[in-house]
């Protein structure tokens, strides 16, 4: 008769196999007694409080609710108010200016933002250094100063 077909790594493997199922079970019934006995339903329950957060206790009842009416939910933008309006006119320093290209920079007082100007959108001749008033308008790369006129 011949020898067994069986070598010994194919013993080997085949306990390797039997002991990774053993400890697959073992882990599988260990978290089945974890969860029957450790949870119940009341500790999955989270409840929100009145500013919204997350809470693990009930809501006091005894605590008073806001009622909101449906009609004073303003869903999108608000109407803008008249007393919101910002003063168009407003004033700076030209801290740029070249006369010969008819352009320049005007510094915005307060803010420090500048802002581009061209001679055709001026009411006085300006110069670097004048004190000037001004509206301000949307332009094609930003918003620029209109009707610069010099501050006496």
């Amino acid at each position: 008769m011949g020898r067994s077909q069986e070598t010994w790594s194919k013993r080997e493997k085949e306990k390797k196999k039997q002991k990774k199922k053993e400890d697959k079970m073992k882990r599988k019934e260990q978290r089945q007694e974890e969860s029957a006995g450790g949870s119940s339903f009341d500790d999955m329950i989270a409840y929100v409080d009145a500013d919204g957060n997350l809470t693990d206790t009930p809501p006091d009842p005894n605590v008073k609710k806001v009622k909101i009416k449906a009609e004073d939910i303003i869903i999108g933008i608000p109407p803008k108010d008249d007393s919101e309006e910002e003063d168009t006119v407003k004033e700076g320093t030209v801290s740029f200016y070249d006369d010969s290209k008819g352009y320049g920079f005007i510094k915005v007082k307060g803010t420090g933002e500048s802002l581009f100007t061209h001679v055709k959108s001026h009411i006085d001749e300006i110069k670097e250094g004048n004190l000037v008033s001004f509206d301000v308008a949307p332009g094609d790369k930003g918003p620029v100063a209109i009707n610069v006129k010099i501050i006496k």
